[in-house]
């Protein structure tokens, strides 16, 4: 017996210069375990994939904050749904953890972790195990080291494109040195080039465009934005002070380490509650949500196949969903763009 499909088809669009066609919303899966549980969790990636949502991105270190305890569980939970269903028809992402030396130390491989041959495989396997799945549509490295010879890091994706185990290679959290020289090498090498890099892009975040934007388009590799609402502070929950009970920034403020608190004030800053208020203001006056004009926003760069979004409750992908298949007009473009010069660079860069 045929498998039931979902009923609607997103917009699709190409990875980079890959045979791999996603969905123009991807569902991030990143709450899955500590502020979503197992059957909200199904409820949300069974509504996405209603809605003809066919990509779904996690990691080895899932969820957020990762911990020793629960890190792997959100793959876990993805493999469990993704069974049973047509799995040619369902994109899977996922990533392998950056280097215990970098900005954080993940809670893989004994602290160790490490972008080298051994580390990767390990991290591979233990990612199709979970998912239980014979193969990655798109693996990537969570976060790289450009300590290390790129080399080191793109031979072994290579192999395991050329197993099958992995369809196409991405990179996260990486700048334009970072991209180019990965590039370079591939292309001297013949290896497997990174069709893809998943980067932090917002209105409040737009630093992408300032540099990045100018390789993706001339190279053909695809952004893959996460964080489109900025951490949720776009929708609006934490202006006037408000800490929703909850939230991801609420519970940093509460009881996470010293890094998180920073981090919040990276994302929930003067600068950024003041272009969100004027955000919510040019939503409104465009009859639609803060959250779909963002969504929709990020959606609309020639260089963005697709767009990460995350939820933690079913009741928050309606105003996301709704942003599939918007363009928002050039009056609405020109009035965020007039904010972003009012406010520039609400969100701080990268912490180290």
């Amino acid at each position: 017996m045929a498998l039931p499909q979902h009923d609607r088809v997103m917009k699709q669009n190409r990875l980079g210069k890959s045979g791999v066609v996603v969905s123009e919303i991807c569902m991030g899966t990143m709450t899955f375990g500590v502020q979503a549980d197992k059957a909200m969790s199904f409820r949300i990636m069974d509504q996405a994939l209603e809605a003809g949502v066919d990509f779904f991105d996690t990691a080895e270190v899932y969820p957020v904050p990762p911990s020793k305890e629960l890190a792997g569980l959100t793959e876990t939970w993805v493999g469990e749904w993704l069974k049973g269903k047509d799995r040619s028809s369902v994109i899977i992402a996922s990533k392998v953890a950056g280097a215990a030396h970098a900005w954080f130390n993940p809670p893989v491989r004994g602290g160790k972790a490490a972008l080298d041959r051994v580390h990767i495989r390990q991290a591979v396997e233990g990612s199709l195990k979970r998912l239980q799945t014979d193969y990655i549509d798109l693996y990537q490295v969570h976060w790289p080291d450009h300590g290390m010879r790129p080399e080191d890091t793109l031979e072994v994706l290579d192999e395991l494109v050329k197993e099958g185990k992995v369809r196409v290679i991405g990179n996260s959290n990486e700048d334009s040195y970072g991209l180019m020289k990965s590039l370079w090498s591939s292309d001297k090498h013949g290896w497997a080039r990174y069709e893809t890099v998943q980067n932090n892009f917002s209105i409040n975040h737009r630093r992408c465009e300032d540099e990045l934007a100018e390789c993706l388009r001339r190279e053909q590799v695809s952004l893959l934005p996460y964080s489109p609402l900025a951490g949720g502070v776009i929708s609006g929950k934490y202006n006037d002070g408000k800490q929703p009970e909850g939230a991801r920034f609420t519970a940093y403020l509460k009881g996470a380490g010293e890094r998180q608190r920073r981090m919040v004030g990276r994302f929930i800053n003067e600068k950024s509650l003041a272009t969100t208020e004027a955000l919510i203001a040019i939503a409104k006056e465009a009859d639609m949500d803060v959250v779909t004009l963002a969504t929709a926003w990020s959606k609309q760069h020639d260089f963005v196949p697709a767009t990460i979004v995350g939820v933690s409750h079913q009741d928050q992908l309606a105003p996301i969903l709704a942003a599939a298949d918007l363009e928002l007009s050039q009056e609405v473009l020109d009035a965020i763009d007039a904010v972003s010069t009012k406010y520039p660079y609400p969100m701080g860069p990268i912490m180290p």
